[in-house]
């Protein structure tokens, strides 16, 4: 008797456990996070592989570099956040930045792309920066990020911001750009974190 009160006791124990659970689940499915970047390493959270870019590698005089810091911006201490140090103070036209594949997803339950993004007072860092995504089709569609200060702070982007976007439902990258007509100053470093299609 006392082994199947017992038993009983677990299983309800259990049940309360996965109630729990997909409650959370249910929560979480408001939102696709894309990266967080907490392993301090690639792949994405999705998969996909992301990197810096720059509009002419032979050209010393622009580009981006990325690296991760152990700075996140949901201040888990354990978690990272990328680091984009930008160049574009050039002679010549200069544009460059960070890329992320986003391996055909389909953000059709969501309605916008959220991150978070401060920038770096010792190093400087622009106050606008342009944000790329692209369908299927390769086309960037952007939309320019404005008010960046050095404390972090969430941006959210509702989908019908990006005007190019035809296709939800097949989504190639995500793109920061840093360029010598929205980057004031021309040189400095931006800190990127929590890349996420949310429903909001």
């Amino acid at each position: 008797m006392k082994s199947k009160l017992f038993f009983g006791a677990m299983l309800a124990a259990v049940t309360i456990l996965s109630a729990v659970s997909n409650q959370f689940a249910m929560a979480a499915g408001n939102d696709l996070v894309l990266a967080d970047f907490n392993t301090g390493d690639k792949p994405s959270n999705i998969g996909g592989d992301f990197g810096a870019w720059n509009k002419d590698p032979n050209d010393e005089t622009q580009g981006t570099a990325m690296s991760f810091v152990s700075d996140d911006a949901l201040g888990d201490p354990a978690g990272h956040s990328i680091r984009l140090d930008y160049d574009v103070d050039s002679p010549n036209p200069a544009y460059n930045g960070f890329w992320m594949k986003l391996n055909n997803t389909d953000a059709t339950l969501y309605n916008a792309l959220t991150f978070y993004i401060k920038g770096d007072p010792t190093a400087d860092f622009t106050k606008r920066v342009k944000i790329e995504l692209k369908d299927k089709s390769s086309k960037p569609s952007s939309y320019v990020v404005a008010n960046v200060t050095d404390k972090w702070q969430k941006v959210s982007i509702p989908f019908d911001k990006f005007h190019l976007i035809k296709d939800w439902s097949s989504l190639s990258e995500f793109v920061v750009t840093f360029d010598d007509v929205n980057s004031r100053p021309k040189k400095g470093t931006i800190y990127i974190d929590q890349v996420t299609f949310s429903k909001e």
